[in-house]
Order: C-alpha cells, then sequence, then structure tokens
C-alpha cells in the first residue's frame, strides 16, 4: 500500500483462473438498480387556469428504479437491456414530440405521464428472466419538481 492509501493491483484477476463461474453470484437476494433518461417535448394542459394551459416545452428526466434476482453472472438486469427498451419502446412516443397527440388522450400532466411511462416499462419487463420488475418510476417535469409512481400504488 502507498502513502495515498490505494495501491496498483500485481496482476488483474482472470476469469476461470483467479475466479470461476460458480464465483460470480454472489447472493440471492432481490437487487434495485436504477437508469435515467431525459427528453425534450412540448405539451399544454387542458382546463388548467395558469401558464400551463400554453403550449410550452420542458426537458424532462425520467428514473427507472427496477428490481430482481441476480443471474449467474451476478446481474439484476443488464443497463444496456433498459437503455434497449428506452429507446426502441417508449423514447419515440416523447422525444421531440407534442405530448398531447403522442401519447394516449390524457391532460398531460406528470402525474397521467409517469403512470403511462409505468405501464410501458412494466409491459417490456413482463416475463424477464430474473424476476425483474418495476419498483418505481420517477418523473422530472422541471429540476426540481417530479411524479412518482410505485409498484405498490400500481397493485393497489
Amino acid at each position: 500500500m502507498s502513502d495515498k492509501g490505494y495501491h496498483l493491483p500485481k496482476k488483474v484477476q482472470e476469469f476461470g483462473k483467479d475466479i470461476l463461474e460458480r464465483d460470480l453470484k454472489y447472493h440471492n437476494k432481490r437487487v434495485l438498480v436504477s437508469k435515467d433518461f431525459t427528453f425534450d417535448a412540448a405539451h399544454h394542459l387542458h382546463a388548467y387556469e395558469g401558464k400551463c394551459c400554453n403550449l410550452h416545452g420542458h426537458t424532462y428526466k425520467v428514473i427507472f428504479g427496477i428490481s430482481g434476482f441476480t443471474n449467474h453472472l451476478g446481474l439484476t438486469i443488464d443497463f444496456n437491456e433498459i437503455k434497449s427498451i428506452w429507446k426502441q419502446q417508449i423514447e419515440p412516443c416523447l422525444d421531440h414530440q407534442y405530448l398531447n397527440e403522442s401519447l394516449p388522450k390524457m391532460n398531460t400532466t406528470a402525474e397521467n405521464i409517469v403512470v403511462w411511462l409505468y405501464q410501458q416499462i412494466e409491459k417490456a419487463l413482463h416475463g424477464h428472466a430474473n424476476k425483474a420488475r418495476v419498483e418505481f418510476v420517477r418523473l422530472f417535469e422541471t429540476p426540481t419538481s417530479f411524479a412518482e409512481a410505485r409498484r405498490e400504488w400500481m397493485e393497489e
């Protein structure tokens, strides 16, 4: 160990020699992983008295919290798999869209959109090998304002 509190490994671990496949999965616990994305979109609110009744836009941020059991590699769900679901199935309906037209008929409040997002990611994860499930979806409309949908609320 050096005086700075860190050290360089003498050699990098080699799979099959220093660590075996049976060692990759450390536990059998449910674990939550999270991935966030941003998108830009326009919308307006119906039957609302205030500035948001006018057409305007946001840079939204969405966070998906997904739990599951780890596979033989120790992964619950690959972050790239979440990204692929986002890019192929969800983002095209949102990014640079007029949400009042691109989403199902609804008032495009953060509260309505976050439930739609929850339903989309839940549908995409249905039957996942590691029993992956949505625990929460958080949608930021501004950096300080968000709506959230949680699994226990969606199952009520």
